[in-house]
């Protein structure tokens, strides 16, 4: 597929309108702005102006106009950790994290030393993103530099923002998927020059987990966190009880799973630790004091019943979080599927999670994790114009629910509940027309 690219010609798309702020949970209702029957502008693939229709049409009358009737547009969808070369096997049956590491992970990432393998995958991985509403994302390889190669040039065809890196692992991992301090840190380096800040990619260094590195290899991860310092941190923390006791085993020297990292220089505000489930509090304050960001997986968490993430110890520590699919240990590659689970975990564990912050997690708050938010995430002016149209004609029972809705709390939580990929009427990136499985709506002066 050829590049694409942002047209020159201003444009406004009519709808309801939803962006937010700041986060729901500090700012309340000052965090978003909703307009009802709302418009953006767009010119050169950015927008310049999102308001009340009423007013961006009355001071903009020759500017043509896609009008998307009964639908809701919010800024594209950003999954904060995911795996792409476990494309094939999402959903697979796994009684703990390591078990379905050594069933599953491991044998689908041995194929990607096969570069038509790859290109494969990588293709299939995106096409399932889009048709889900997701334009950006944080994204593990595989231990193989062509696997970087591969997904950077697929993205890169789609002019997408992402980021991602190659996998670190060089002990407890099968001896073809092993790399050393030394070549991870000599492949990473010369993917970082190649890729990070073309276009709209970003490279993120990314050691496994603190199972699967050695000592010498996450102190090679930190001198390239001193040496690049706008590549993001992108690791596993904490997911599993026994993946605890593991690196207790092997990083003794450590008071706790964050201190390993921590003590070669990779808890800092550029990292996304996913999972970050059974964290203690001298833990969660480290990462405050750091500015280090989660990644909330709860799909993944309930399928192979790693457990409940603490969103209220998040709050309360002041540690940023946002959401991530983790497929293929998750369940599904929709966001709106990641936001039901991660509202129904804050119930089990007696908390509650508002539905704008549960899309603010989606969104800007996705966009924020991952050091994207000066670009996309949502609506103010210059930011790239990534954004999703949502319109519920194609599922009737969420039609039917969202006709007797009163508040705007209660639409989103319905969209998330009974949503799903037929919900996402279009995607657009830099104001492009990427994917649209109904026809396009008739532009009109």
């Amino acid at each position: 597929m050829a590049k694409m690219t942002a047209s020159a010609q201003k444009i406004i798309h009519r709808g309801a309108l939803l962006h937010f702020l700041a986060d729901p949970q500090t700012h309340g209702t000052a965090a978003y702005e909703y307009f009802p029957d709302g418009a953006l502008l767009i010119e050169q693939g950015r927008i310049l102006r999102a308001a009340p229709a009423e007013l961006l049409l009355r001071d903009m009358p020759d500017v043509p106009v896609i009008h998307h009737e009964n639908s809701l547009i919010l800024p594209g969808l950003v999954d904060t950790h995911v795996h792409y070369p476990q494309t094939d096997i999402i959903a697979s049956y796994g009684e703990s994290l390591l078990d379905w590491l050594n069933d599953y992970a491991f044998p689908a990432e041995m194929a990607f030393a096969e570069r038509d393998h790859c290109q494969r995958i990588a293709e299939r991985f995106i096409e399932q993103l889009l048709q889900n509403g997701t334009t950006s994302a944080l994204v593990f390889a595989t231990v193989h530099p062509q696997s970087v190669d591969c997904f950077f040039q697929t993205a890169q065809q789609h002019n997408l923002r992402m980021a991602c890196g190659k996998t670190l692992m060089d002990c407890n991992a099968p001896p073809a998927l092993c790399d050393t301090a030394a070549s991870a840190y000599d492949d990473s380096r010369r993917l970082i020059e190649k890729w990070h800040r073309q276009g709209r990619l970003c490279y993120a260094v990314t050691p496994r987990f603190a199972l699967t590195s050695s000592a010498a290899q996450l102190a090679a991860a930190g001198r390239l966190m001193q040496e690049y310092d706008d590549v993001l941190l992108h690791t596993h923390l904490s997911e599993n009880l026994n993946e605890l006791e593991a690196v207790r085993r092997l990083h003794p020297q450590a008071a706790n799973y964050v201190e390993v990292y921590h003590q070669h220089g990779l808890v800092c505000e550029r990292s996304l630790f996913a999972h970050s489930i059974h964290l203690s509090d001298e833990e969660w304050q480290r990462l405050a004091q750091q500015q280090a960001r989660i990644a909330f997986c709860p799909t993944s968490n309930f399928m192979l019943g790693s457990g409940l993430f603490n969103s209220r110890c998040a709050q309360q520590h002041g540690v940023a979080v946002a959401l991530g699919s983790d497929i293929g240990g998750g369940s599904s590659f929709s966001l709106l599927k990641v936001i039901e689970e991660a509202y129904k975990c804050a119930r089990l564990r007696g908390d509650f999670i508002r539905p704008t912050t549960l899309w603010y997690w989606a969104t800007l708050g996705g966009a924020h994790a991952l050091q994207m938010d000066s670009a996309i995430g949502n609506f103010t002016a210059e930011k790239e114009a990534d954004f999703i149209v949502l319109n519920a004609e194609k599922i009737p029972l969420l039609k039917r629910r969202l006709a007797q809705v009163k508040t705007l709390e209660e639409q989103l939580l319905l969209m998330a509940v009974l949503g799903d990929e037929r919900l996402i009427q279009q995607v657009y990136i830099m104001g492009q027309a990427q994917y649209a499985p109904c026809a396009a709506l008739p532009i009109t002066p």
